[in-house]
C-alpha cells in the first residue's frame, strides 16, 4: 500500500515517472493540508535543492489535486507558520437586544389582540410600559416596526403562536369596469341579472337570464340549465341577438357567472362596453332587479322546475312572454323633477306608461338605432299583430301547458311541499288565480304576510 505522506524525494520522482494512472482522493481540505505539513516536514522542504523543491511541488500537485499556484502559496504559509490548519471562520455577530421571553411576550400581545398590523402592536407595548407601567415592557417599548416582523418569523415565536396564512385568492382578470353606465337617453344599454327557479330535495331547477334595457326598458328572458361558463355564453349571445337594436353596454353585477373570460370575450368581439356595479351602490342595478319581481317572478313563480325543462323553458320565453313584454305590457317611465332645493324628484305620471316599442318609437330618429335586417314596418307588424289582452290570454295559456308538462315529468315519489302556515288554500304564487291547482311541481311560496295581502280573504 502506498504512504503518500512517507516518500522520499527519490520515490517521488520514481512515483512521477511511472504512477500515471493512479488516482488519489482526499475527503476536505483539512486532509490536504496535512498531507502537504507531512510532505514538507519530513523532506525538509526548506534545506533542498531546487530541482528537488519542483519534484516535491510536482508530486503535491499530484497527490492533493490543487493547481500550482494554490500549492506555491500554501508551501509559502507553511514556511512562515511551520503548520498548515484551516482558519476558523468568524462571522459578524450581533448583540441580541430581545430575550426569548421578550418574544414570548410578543406572541402573547399578537394573540390577544388577534394579530393587529406592526404599527399597532408597537403602539400596544408602548402604552403597556409608558401609562401602565409595566416593567417586563421595558425592552419591547422600543422596539421598531420593521423588527416586530422579524421577531414573527423566528422559531421561537412560531412555536409559541400558530399562524394559520389562508391561501391568497387566485387574481382574475378585469373583464368589467366597475362603474355607472351612461346610456345618454339612447337605447342599447342593458342591465342584467339572474333568476334560480328554485331548488328542493336537492334537485336544482333552471335558471332565468334577465336582460333589460335602460332607457326603453325592452326586455328580454332566456332560460339556460347551469350557470356553466358555456352555457351561459351561449343563452347571453342568443338574448343579444334578439334585441332589435345594436347592443352597446352590458352591465351587471359582480357574479361570477357573467364576470369571467367566456362572456367577457363574447362582448370584446361584440364590441359591448362591459360594466359592474360599484360598491355600496345598491341602486346601480336596481331596474333588473325590480324586472326580477314584477316579471320573472310573477309569470314563473317560487315553485321549483326540473333543470330539463330549461329548452322549453327558453321555448316559451323566446316565442310568447318576450314578445308580450316588449310589444303589450305597458312600463311606467319616470319623469325627473328638481325642486327649488336641488333635489331630485321621480314621478310616475299617467301618461308616462308606455309599451318598450312605443318607448323606442317616441325617441328621435329613432330607426337609426336599428339592426340591419330590422325594419319599423316589421316592429309595427308585430306589434300589431294581436291585442293586449289577446297576447296576454295567449301567454296564460302558453304558460299553462308548460307547467302542466313540468308536473308530468315529475317522479312519482316526489310529494308536493307543505302548505305554509297562514297560506289560503289552493294559492300557490305562480301566477294563477287563488283557488287553481299548483301549476309547477313542488310550489314554495313566500312568507305568508305576503300572501295575506294579495290572497283574497278566505270563510
Amino acid at each position: 500500500m502506498l504512504d503518500a505522506g512517507g516518500l522520499s524525494v527519490a520515490g517521488m520522482r520514481v512515483f512521477l515517472a511511472g504512477a500515471g494512472g493512479v488516482e488519489f482522493e482526499l475527503r476536505d481540505r483539512a486532509a490536504r493540508w496535512g498531507l502537504m505539513a507531512r510532505v514538507l516536514g519530513r523532506v525538509d522542504y526548506p534545506a533542498l535543492g531546487k530541482l528537488d523543491k519542483g519534484v516535491v511541488r510536482r508530486y503535491l500537485e499530484r497527490v492533493t489535486g490543487l493547481e500550482r499556484a494554490q500549492v506555491t502559496r500554501l508551501i509559502g504559509r507553511w514556511r512562515r507558520e511551520h503548520e498548515l490548519r484551516p482558519a476558523e471562520v468568524v462571522r459578524a455577530c450581533f448583540a441580541r437586544s430581545y430575550t426569548p421571553a421578550d418574544v414570548a411576550l410578543l406572541a402573547r400581545v399578537d394573540e390577544a389582540h388577534e394579530g393587529l398590523s406592526g404599527v399597532a402592536v408597537r403602539r400596544v407595548l408602548q402604552r403597556e410600559h409608558q401609562v401602565y407601567g409595566r416593567a417586563e415592557f421595558e425592552r419591547l417599548a422600543g422596539i421598531s416596526v420593521g423588527h416586530i416582523y422579524n421577531l414573527r418569523k423566528t422559531k421561537l415565536y412560531r412555536r409559541q403562536r400558530v399562524v394559520v396564512e389562508w391561501t391568497a385568492p387566485q387574481r382574475r382578470a378585469c373583464w368589467a369596469e366597475r362603474r355607472k353606465p351612461e346610456p345618454a337617453g339612447e337605447p342599447g344599454w342593458l342591465r342584467v341579472d339572474t333568476v334560480h327557479q328554485g331548488r328542493q330535495d336537492g334537485r336544482a331547477g333552471p335558471y332565468h337570464v334577465n336582460l333589460v334595457d335602460t332607457v326603453t326598458q325592452w326586455e328580454l328572458v332566456g332560460c339556460c340549465q347551469t350557470l356553466s361558463e358555456k352555457e351561459l355564453e351561449t343563452t347571453v349571445a342568443a338574448l343579444l341577438e334578439q334585441f332589435p337594436f345594436r347592443v352597446r353596454g352590458f352591465h351587471s353585477d359582480n357574479g361570477g357567472e357573467y364576470v369571467n373570460k367566456s362572456v367577457g370575450r363574447l362582448l370584446q368581439r361584440l364590441q359591448v362596453d362591459f360594466t359592474a356595479s360599484r360598491p355600496s351602490r345598491a341602486t346601480d342595478n336596481a331596474l333588473v332587479e325590480g324586472k326580477n319581481g314584477a316579471v320573472v317572478r310573477k309569470w314563473m313563480g317560487w315553485g321549483l322546475l326540473p333543470a330539463a325543462a330549461a329548452r322549453q323553458v327558453e321555448r316559451f320565453f323566446r316565442e310568447e312572454l318576450n314578445p308580450y313584454l316588449n310589444f303589450h305590457r305597458p312600463c311606467g317611465f319616470a319623469a325627473i323633477e328638481v325642486d327649488g332645493r336641488g333635489r331630485r324628484h321621480r314621478r310616475y305620471r299617467a301618461n308616462g306608461y308606455r309599451t318598450p316599442f312605443e318607448k323606442l318609437s317616441s325617441l328621435p330618429d329613432w330607426v337609426r338605432y336599428l339592426k340591419p335586417g330590422v325594419t319599423r314596418e316589421s316592429l309595427e307588424r308585430t306589434a300589431r299583430a294581436m291585442s293586449d289582452t289577446t297576447a296576454a290570454e295567449r301567454l296564460q295559456a302558453a304558460r299553462q301547458r308548460l307547467f302542466e308538462a313540468a308536473v308530468q315529468e315529475r317522479e312519482p315519489e316526489a310529494a308536493p311541499a307543505p302548505r305554509p302556515r297562514g297560506a289560503p288554500r289552493g294559492s300557490t304564487r305562480l301566477g294563477g288565480a287563488s283557488g287553481a291547482s299548483p301549476l309547477a311541481p313542488h310550489p314554495t311560496p313566500p312568507n305568508p304576510q305576503t300572501l295575506r295581502k294579495e290572497a283574497p280573504p278566505t270563510s
